[in-house]
């Protein structure tokens, strides 16, 4: 079961049990913080430096929509005492492991405080592909952090100050990047619901997704994928854009029909091992630069 309780008491058994409640203490294991994603984990990362280490629980390159847990990952979340989510309803393939789990547990959501999107098909939680409000994520995460180890609330907060301005430049980049597009060519299709959040801040219309749902393991119906060649035919939308881990077949049966470009190796779900998206700001970039070669 998942108790909820103090943050700091939950931690300060932790700390304690790991030798102390300074985890850069010389000699002395540094704690491990598990996060649901690879996002998560990097954006963790640029807070703790080296007072924690911060693992993963979905591996590089996993859709957490289709993903299937294993053996080891019930382990990690038995022997873990800090847990880090997106929220929004994103982490549905943790629910089993948690509801099984030995021990107790403490979960931070990086995206409360944040309103979501909602749509027909539900509350949208890709709120990560808007830098502006990954900001709230790292305000999130240094809080937690400095309640559950106050002696390095000031490289918390140095950190996520120096990560925020990041954000910012990343935020910046980006609008000068979608600015290269006329602006009624800033049209985007994809494979299933995920840029909402990116679409508002920088000004794109969603013309439509070949899943209607912000889960990629949905199945389509026959006349959705009409509809959606007719609001491309309609729209003269050049490009329908697939994370790399989609399956991109039924993309290329409605690019076959419309006779537009799949891009399908973006990373919208999980950073890559290296090269391109080894961080968040790199997969944004990345991900940016492809659509804008598309589009412009």
């Amino acid at each position: 079961m998942i108790r909820r309780f103090s943050i700091f008491a939950a931690f300060a058994i932790f700390l304690a049990a790991c030798g102390g409640t300074n985890a850069s203490d010389s000699g002395t294991a540094h704690p491990v913080i598990l996060t649901s994603t690879t996002v998560l984990a990097d954006i963790t990362r640029h807070i703790v430096a080296d007072r924690f280490q911060v693992e993963s629980l979905l591996p590089i390159g996993s859709d957490p929509h289709s993903y299937q847990p294993t053996p080891q990952d019930m382990a990690k979340v038995s022997q873990s005492q800090l847990i880090i989510v997106n929220g929004a309803g994103y982490e549905q393939f943790l629910a089993p492991l948690l509801e099984n789990a030995d021990g107790d547990r403490t979960l931070i959501e990086a995206s409360a405080g944040i309103n979501p999107r909602k749509e027909a098909n539900g509350i949208d939680p890709h709120i990560w592909l808007d830098p502006d409000l990954v900001i709230h994520y790292v305000e999130n995460i240094r809080d937690a952090l400095t309640r559950i180890d106050p002696s390095g609330e000031s490289v918390y907060k140095s950190n996520a100050e120096a990560y925020d301005a990041e954000l910012k430049n990343l935020d910046g980049w980006i609008a000068e990047q979608v600015n290269q597009i006329p602006a009624g060519k800033r049209l985007l299709v994809t494979n299933h619901e995920a840029f909402g959040y990116f679409a508002e801040r920088y000004g794109f219309t969603i013309v439509g997704t070949v899943i209607e749902s912000f889960s990629s393991d949905a199945a389509p119906s026959a006349q959705q994928l009409a509809a959606l060649i007719d609001q491309i035919r309609s729209s003269g939308a050049p490009a329908i854009f697939l994370d790399a881990s989609d399956n991109a077949s039924l993309a290329h049966q409605i690019a076959d029909e419309t006779g537009v470009q799949v891009v399908t190796d973006l990373h919208l779900e999980s950073l890559t091992n290296g090269e391109p998206a080894a961080t968040y700001i790199d997969m944004m970039k990345y991900n940016v630069t492809r659509i804008v070669d598309a589009l412009k």
